[in-house]
């Protein structure tokens, strides 16, 4: 066997356990004699197209377990989007590098760029294994039960719901929490595993994979109030109108766009001011409050779910395995089998370049407004079994002595 070198790189937004996947490669490459080198690159691909690397070679295995228990992208990321002339700028410097295995840590975009160079090393003839190692919150990637990153993402929605019902419980109101989610609710319907108790929130769940009307939402708060004399509600950034305008953008005098083309969702409360501001206008709720959770989610430390841990090791270790033995490109992806096991499985790239993936329609309950049993048993086990619980006074009342 010819030594071979390996470069791996991280894109798209950070998560928790990315980290994890990075020394997944790393250290899973040290056990195979064929490796000559293994290089990382900063920033994802803009570091490889810049030659921005780093010997991962003359890390220790201790430093690198420390890194994998740190959240966010060790490397560093990128959102650059790669068309296929800037793939063959990624392709000349891993011909440069002599570069025989690609391994990119992302999302859709990401594995959409590991495709066009696979396919450019290909048409050139050049002996290149590319890997795609899944990683989003969004949990939006085709053939996968679930992708590593959201389980820790959706374990902060829920403590952060939890707390914020225990909150709005102490002090009655209004609350309204707009979390990340663009196309998929996923995350969104995550905040449903923070209810504990019949009467707990969040009461009212809205996610994109249905249309969103003001007119019902209002009437929903409305009923859920007026029967608990408080309502908290989980909302995804990315509720859209019949006509699937963002109802986030309906406000926005100039919308704003990323290098991808997506319109910018996160970065401002607008959504939760709008959403606050009908309910306090339209109802005559007073104690009204909105909270969006933004970045906060992505990379929370100290809130990290076991299974994402390890599963986000194993995915990178699969991954390493495919390029020296199965030789074929691919993107590993995660199945769950039993109750509860996963497998691994290297399938096309193009079976989950630039695709996304949305909630299946028996996650969500038919009102629109909330999610089923069917989504809980799906999280619960990706949640870890640790999870903080809430706990209620059991103290019975005093008698009246004053009428």
């Amino acid at each position: 066997m010819n030594p071979t070198r390996i470069l791996v790189a991280q894109g798209g937004g950070p998560t928790a356990v990315i980290n994890q996947s990075l020394a997944g490669v790393v250290l899973e490459a040290r056990r195979h004699a064929g490796i000559e080198r293994i290089y990382g690159a900063r920033h994802g691909v803009r570091g490889i197209v810049n030659e921005d690397l780093v010997d991962l070679t003359l890390e220790t295995a201790a430093n690198l377990e420390a890194v994998a228990q740190t959240p966010a992208s060790a490397l560093g990321s990128t959102r650059d989007k790669p068309d296929l002339a800037y793939c063959q700028k990624i392709f000349t410097t891993l011909k440069a590098h002599g570069i025989g295995q690609f391994f990119y840590i992302g999302g859709n975009d990401s594995s959409d760029t590991v495709r066009i160079v696979a396919e450019e090393a290909a048409r050139t003839g050049y002996p290149l294994r590319a890997i795609h190692i899944p990683k989003t919150i969004d949990n939006d990637l085709m053939g996968n039960d679930h992708t590593p990153g959201f389980p820790s993402a959706a374990r902060f929605v829920v403590q952060a719901f939890a707390g914020a019902n225990l909150d709005n419980a102490a002090l009655p109101g209004v609350y309204v929490a707009v979390v990340m989610g663009r196309h998929a609710g996923f995350l969104t319907a995550a905040a449903a595993l923070a209810q504990k108790y019949p009467d707990d929130g969040p009461h009212l769940v809205y996610v994109p994979e249905r249309e969103f009307r003001m007119d019902s939402f209002l009437a929903d708060v409305k009923a859920v109030h007026q029967r608990l004399g408080r309502c908290v509600i989980a909302v995804s950034e990315g509720i859209h109108d019949a006509d699937g305008t963002a109802i986030a953008t309906q406000l926005a005098e100039k919308v704003e766009r990323d290098a991808h083309g997506n319109v910018q969702l996160s970065g401002t409360g607008a959504l939760a001011d709008l959403l606050c501001d009908q309910i306090k206008t339209q109802l005559g709720i007073k104690r009204v409050r909105g909270d969006t959770f933004g970045y906060v989610q992505r990379s929370f430390l100290g809130c990290v779910s076991p299974v994402d841990q390890r599963e986000a090791r194993e995915v990178a270790e699969q991954a390493v395995q495919h390029a020296m033995w199965s030789g074929r490109d691919g993107s590993v992806a995660i199945r769950r089998v039993g109750n509860y096991a996963v497998d691994y499985v290297l399938q096309p790239l193009e079976a989950v370049a630039a695709k996304t993936r949305v909630m299946d329609a028996g996650f969500i309950a038919d009102s629109g407004n909330h999610v089923t049993e069917a989504f809980r048993s799906y999280l619960r086990p990706l949640l870890g079994p640790d999870m903080p619980q809430p706990h209620r006074l059991r103290a019975p009342a005093v008698t009246k002595v004053l009428g």
